[in-house]
């Protein structure tokens, strides 16, 4: 039986490590889909797995990686065959089952999407999960009515993976996006991508939030929760929409119910590890043709397999890197 590498979080007592280690196909967990896997990426869930609080990972040892890209080895699902090129993300991937940061991973058939069309695998890894979250996002506000004409568009945390990559979507689809971002060294990339406006992220989490503030968005799409996800819904013109799918900020919210019933605010929140496999199927198809962003590159930083572990510390620490990492776990020609 073949051998292979992969990148296990380790724990003794309340330490933990990051080791690569050669395994064979016999240690991978039950799953119809056996795939080689080419690219993966970094979220900042990958980085809680490798913390000893991150509270993501139930036993060890374990290996993390929510997003997978690569080409099936073998199926028992009939969908797929030996060759099949293949995205995974969501469901228990790197969470509660053996994740991408492995050269194969075995999963259920019901997990993986057929690559799209005109999609490479290497690109579907620069959208991963952010990207995924991100079209989710922009999609639910198109949903809600909101057209470009309607208004201007706040994206906080503009500068991480959810964010940068529905700042360049929206402004691709014509809307105005107002862009927040803590690190000073996005603004270059941020005007690159489309925005047209860009401030600091203390503009959208000021010191006194109001009840019913001043009617400045069309639409918010809010990736960091917190004050600033109180701030862009006290903020959202009547009828709008705020999106929500990130807490880096906090998990708790502190507003009224005054914008939801005075302004008919909708309040939307973004899930997207059991989006079901229909819209799954559909946002993927977007992203390799409506919503396929041309500055995908300049999103983008190849991270060699070996060089994981600093990467993830990185993240963890606050240091987070300007965009997406796509990690080359076993590259395509």
């Amino acid at each position: 039986m073949s051998q292979f590498e992969a990148l296990f979080v380790e724990k003794e007592e309340e330490k933990v490590k990051l080791a690569y280690r050669t395994i064979t196909e016999e240690s991978l967990p039950a799953g119809d889909v056996t795939i080689s896997v080419h690219y993966s990426g970094i979220n900042y869930k990958d980085a809680l797995a490798a913390s000893p609080n991150g509270n993501i990972v139930r036993n060890y040892p374990f290996i993390p990686g929510i997003d997978a890209a690569g080409t099936v080895i073998h199926s028992e699902d009939t969908r797929f065959q030996a060759g099949d090129q293949v995205i995974v993300t969501s469901y228990e991937l790197g969470v509660s089952h053996f994740g991408g940061y492995s050269e194969q991973i075995r999963v259920p058939g019901d997990w993986v999407v057929p690559l799209p069309e005109g999609m490479s695998l290497k690109e579907a890894m620069s959208y991963g999960t952010a990207g995924f979250t991100a079209a989710l996002s922009v999609e639910a506000i198109i949903n809600h009515g909101i057209r470009p004409e309607d208004g201007k568009i706040a994206v906080s945390g503009a500068s991480g993976g959810v964010g940068s990559i529905a700042t360049a979507i929206l402004a691709k689809l014509g809307y105005t996006v107002v862009a927040s971002s803590g690190k000073k060294d996005a603004e270059p990339l941020l005007k690159k991508l489309g925005a047209a406006e860009i401030v600091d992220r203390s503009e959208f989490a000021p010191t006194k939030i109001k009840a019913l503030g001043k009617q400045a968005f069309a639409a918010s799409l809010d990736c960091v929760g917190g004050d600033t996800l109180a701030y862009l819904i006290s903020s959202t013109n009547y009828d709008g929409i705020v999106t929500t799918c990130g807490m880096a900020a906090s998990g708790k919210l502190n507003t009224t119910v005054f914008p939801f019933i005075l302004r008919g605010v909708t309040l939307k929140g973004i899930d997207s590890v059991y989006c079901p496999m229909e819209k799954r199927l559909a946002i993927w198809k977007l992203l390799a043709s409506t919503y396929h962003i041309d500055s995908l590159a300049e999103l983008t930083t190849s991270l060699p397999f070996h060089e994981l572990p600093p990467a993830l510390s990185e993240l963890l620490n606050g240091n987070s890197h300007l965009g997406r990492y796509v990690v080359e776990v076993k590259p395509s020609n």
